[in-house]
């Protein structure tokens, strides 16, 4: 995998362009109300999520951000359109982190003081760029969104930031077509070095739009490309974390350590529900900070052999199964006990 030289920006304890793939979600709670966005803040943060986003859509919302912070431990985004005036106050106020597009905020003097603010307390901006919300005069340029219209938008917001002696900056790209989305962030990694937020925006339910992340992220990771993401899903904050989890963990980039499961994909030797099995292995162990693999294998015949490598894992039989060990079978198992027997020997690891 090709290393691309990465400018470090930090926000609160966690820092873009260190080689880390931090993960981050946002809160779909109204900012108004506190006590909810509290608690789902914490969910996340229970979850993995390593930096967390909130839209601050006024400047009562900004009674927000002190709120965040005392909750959790994690890094606070203030996510803001066209005000500059919630920018500072978030500043002010604490934020870890501001997400706003320069040029959609008024005046030159307006973006002076928002960079001078932020360049003041240490707090990097996130430019991000949408391929269904491109400046007028971008869009009529290239007639329609294009990969490099997006980056035309995003380098055009820099150069405003740049202007008043700020670049603590990251970029995204974000487009609901996944080729735009991956050809927009490679062309841009060759003309910048800033830390890049990797995303398939609009990327629909859970199912869909996980298949979509994974393939525009994992893609880009694959090149060396990206350094934070978000898997954005119409559903349960939670679940994107968990989502992107997942994607890092197929690429061995997840940074904390963590229970891989293999399983096969059942033949018509499969005599027990490794369907079921398979599932129910997965939500035990997905809070388990273990780095091993664990098997779920269809049938005898081949579980332990194929498996070999497997630090553990279990293979169906016919109102039994195996428990093995590195390939080498520990005992039999009745198939109700298989589970539980399982997370038994995980633990004495």
């Amino acid at each position: 995998m090709k290393k691309r030289t990465v400018k470090q920006v930090r926000a609160g304890g966690v820092t873009f362009g260190d080689g880390y793939v931090s993960i981050q979600s946002m809160l779909n709670v109204p900012a108004r109300d506190i006590g909810r966005s509290v608690g789902q803040a914490q969910e996340l943060e229970r979850a993995g999520c390593e930096v967390i986003r909130a839209a601050v859509p006024d400047l009562e919302s900004v009674r927000l951000i002190p709120a965040l912070k005392e909750a959790v431990s994690v890094p606070v985004v203030a996510d803001i359109h066209f005000d500059y005036r919630i920018a500072l106050e978030c500043v002010a106020a604490g934020v870890d982190k501001i997400r706003i597009n320069p040029g959609n905020i008024g005046g030159d003097d307006r973006v002076a003081q928002v960079a001078k603010a932020c360049r003041e307390k240490g707090i990097p901006i996130r430019i991000g760029v949408n391929a269904g919300s491109l400046e007028k005069e971008i869009l009529a340029r290239y007639g329609h969104p294009t990969a490099q219209a997006m980056i035309d938008s995003a380098l055009y917001h820099v150069r405003l930031l740049n202007q008043h002696d700020f670049d603590d900056i990251v970029i995204s790209l974000k487009s609901s077509d996944v080729a735009m989305m991956a050809q927009a962030y490679r062309l841009l990694a060759e003309q910048c070095d800033y830390p890049l937020h990797l995303g398939v925006t609009e990327a629909g339910s859970e199912r869909m739009g996980l298949i979509k992340s994974a393939i525009g992220i994992g893609a880009l990771l694959l090149d060396g490309i990206g350094d934070t993401i978000r898997v954005s899903l119409t559903a349960d904050p939670v679940r994107e974390v968990y989502a992107a989890r997942d994607i890092l963990r197929a690429l061995d980039r997840y940074g904390r350590p963590t229970v891989t499961v293999v399983s096969c994909p059942t033949c018509g030797r499969t005599k027990i529900n490794l369907i079921k099995l398979a599932q129910e292995v997965e939500e035990a162990v997905q809070d388990i900070h273990k780095n091993i693999k664990v098997a779920v294998m269809g049938c005898a015949v081949n579980g332990p052999g194929e498996a070999s490598e497997a630090d553990l894992g279990i293979a169906g039989g016919d109102g039994c199964g195996l428990l093995f060990k590195k390939g080498k079978i520990l005992r039999k198992v009745p198939e109700d006990e298989l589970l539980k027997q399982l997370l038994e020997e995980i633990e004495n690891l």
